[in-house]
């Protein structure tokens, strides 16, 4: 059992660079359509396909790979392409450095129903219409990428923005609104946050709801209208998700995990497990490492 490999930098020869784009037909090409190992990335990535046959794995959440489809890839999710053959289209990568430097708010980032840490990360499957209009967006950040225009960089966030926003549109779930007050997207930005810094020990929503200032019915009713969910399924994801991790990248016993995320007894992390995946802890094992 190997740690999982982890990506610090959109490029790996320079750490300058936090912005980076690639046809996906040339890096099958350049790999000779060798698959890669799971891996995490410390940035953002999209992955804009016009064609492909294959298997995208996040978080062990297995997608088809087919046309027109947009996957969205946060940072540190574990992931996996791979490709039966050639995929066509394109593949972005960007880091928080990136967002900063080109004057695009962390917020606005998060305000999007597009990167999902936890949980469920199926893609984006947008019209032909629509999809002709992303790709156009990229074809453009690709083309700029490849130039030596003024304000490249700039150009290019201002594309990725665009991308974005159309990507965000799409979704039936939080279409973004730019001009109205953002004490939801703030919300839920800081239940995010919270729950980051405390779900190893802390399980309940009413505890966030506490650490908030709120009502438990307060933060379960902004979460589900703007996420599509209610604040405890979202903790349960972040708990199996990082259980995941650990069962399949670390050496660690049932018993270990299970007082790592904070249950006081792995009986009880055991049933949780079963509960939220059909699996115990070690069927799970068994099944990843057979596939």
């Amino acid at each position: 059992m190997t740690t999982v490999k982890t990506y610090q930098n959109v490029n790996s020869e320079k750490e300058n660079v936090s912005f980076g784009i690639s046809k996906m037909e040339d890096i099958y090409t350049k790999r000779n359509g060798e698959i890669d190992e799971p891996h995490r990335h410390n940035f953002y990535t999209v992955l804009v396909i016009k064609k492909a046959v294959g298997q995208h794995k996040i978080d062990f959440n297995t997608y088809k790979l087919s046309n027109r489809q947009i996957f969205f890839v946060a940072p540190g999710q574990v992931h996996q392409v791979i490709e039966s053959e050639k995929s066509f289209g394109y593949a972005m990568t960007f880091s928080n450095q990136f967002l900063i430097e080109n004057y695009i708010p962390i917020s606005f980032i998060e305000s999007l129903n597009l990167f999902h840490n936890y949980g469920q990360s199926p893609p984006l499957l947008p019209n032909k219409a629509q999809f002709d209009k992303i790709e156009d967006f990229a074809q453009h950040i690709f083309m700029l990428f490849n130039s030596d225009a003024n304000m490249k960089s700039l150009s290019i966030g201002s594309f990725l923005k665009l991308l974005l926003i159309e990507c965000n549109n799409i979704c039936s779930i939080n279409p973004i609104e730019l001009d109205v007050d953002t004490t939801g997207d703030n919300l839920i930005r800081s239940f995010k946050n919270a729950v980051n810094n405390n779900y190893k020990k802390e399980h309940s929503a009413t505890f966030y709801a506490n650490e908030l200032f709120i009502s438990p019915d307060h933060l379960n009713r902004t979460f589900k209208a703007r996420i599509g969910k209610t604040a405890k399924e979202y903790i349960q994801a972040r708990i199996i998700t990082e259980a995941k991790r650990l069962l399949y990248f670390t050496e660690l016993s049932n018993k270990e995990i299970a007082y790592e995320l904070g249950f006081n007894e792995p009986a009880n992390f055991s049933a949780f497990f079963k509960k939220n995946t059909q699996l115990s802890p070690s069927e799970f094992k068994k099944n990843e490492f057979r596939s």
